[in-house]
């Protein structure tokens, strides 16, 4: 899976789970307050996320992601390490 196809997939499912507006997701924005996440939301996505893309999310992961980019590259590594198995 190429990472714009992540990235497409990934804002999908952003608008349609989060109601995030569009215009707002941006690579440089900060996940968290762009989203109004709060500990439940993360379960949400978590959740979203295997679904979408088929690998184990740790809760942990979380913690060093702070921008959509960081996000991006977080499942974007995962779906290429799932992929090479």
């Amino acid at each position: 899976m190429e990472i714009k196809e992540i990235i497409t997939v990934t804002n999908k499912f952003l608008v349609e789970e989060f109601e995030a507006n569009p215009t707002d997701i941006k690579p440089e924005a900060n996940l968290k307050s762009t989203l109004d996440l709060d500990s439940l939301d993360y379960i949400d996505m978590v959740v979203v996320i295997e679904d979408n893309f088929g690998f184990k999310v740790k809760p942990e992961d979380f913690q060093s992601i702070v921008t959509f980019q960081d996000f991006y590259d977080y499942v974007t590594a995962r779906v290429q390490q799932k992929e090479l198995v």
